[in-house]
């Protein structure tokens, strides 16, 4: 997800796609402990996909 995008949600967007990410970012430790991580690259691109919207969000939430 690009920065681009993001500043193009609305904060109700931002906030779901937060929840979403979590919930993946959630599974991806699950598929790691059991050896079924496909990708491994998605955990850190997860991470910085909600560190993105967080600070984006933080921005909106402060103008």
């Amino acid at each position: 997800m690009k920065k681009n995008e993001i500043k193009k949600m609305t904060k109700t967007e931002i906030l779901k796609n937060i929840e979403k990410f979590k919930k993946d970012l959630f599974n991806f430790r699950f598929q790691k402990i059991n050896s079924q991580v496909t990708n491994p690259a998605k955990i850190g691109e997860t991470k910085k996909n909600i560190a993105r919207l967080k600070t984006i969000l933080k921005g909106k939430l402060n103008a």
